[in-house]
């Protein structure tokens, strides 16, 4: 199953918290804050990409490490459609954060400060996509759209991009 088929389904799950509206509220950001930062769109949406690939790391580490639970209340504490200077903070460490902004201007063209300036919102935003498969009953119980994320059998098979564009045709 792919990310985005993992969000759909949690979409048409009743017992999850995913909506069209919190796609929505997701893709109105991006668009906001690529006119906002005047960046071309598939340049924020490409750097998003490389924002997931980082949190995908920081989370399978936390996973790895504390278990699934302590994964899924990261996603449910910091995300959102607002900047978190806190969730930087708590995902990436300072080498990372130089990598990431290395890599996001060197794969899309995005000046690196701009790019540190949005990690704040993006990174809860990547949260917002994973928190879409939550249970409306049990928030900690096990999340398909999470899981899907952290890939657990290894196949590289996540693009946080193709989601977040699919999501953009999928609500207009």
């Amino acid at each position: 199953m792919t990310l985005f088929n993992a969000i759909l389904g949690a979409i048409n799950n009743p017992q999850t918290i995913a909506s069209a509206a919190q796609l929505g509220s997701i893709a109105s950001t991006v668009q906001q804050l690529s006119a906002t930062t005047k960046t071309n769109p598939q340049a924020l949406q490409g750097a998003i990409a490389i924002v997931g690939k980082y949190v995908r790391s920081s989370l399978q580490s936390e996973c790895n490490s504390k278990g699934e639970d302590a994964a899924q209340a990261i996603v449910n504490q910091y995300s959102g459609t607002k900047a978190n200077n806190q969730v930087v903070q708590l995902l990436l460490s300072q080498p990372q954060t130089q990598q990431l902004l290395q890599e996001v201007e060197q794969k899309t063209g995005l000046n690196s400060a701009t790019v540190q300036a949005l990690l704040p919102t993006l990174v809860p935003l990547v949260l917002q996509f994973l928190q879409s498969g939550t249970s409306n009953q049990n928030p900690q119980s096990s999340n398909p759209v999470l899981k899907d994320f952290l890939d657990s059998n290894g196949d590289g098979t996540v693009d946080l991009s193709d989601a977040l564009q699919l999501a953009a045709r999928y609500l207009k």
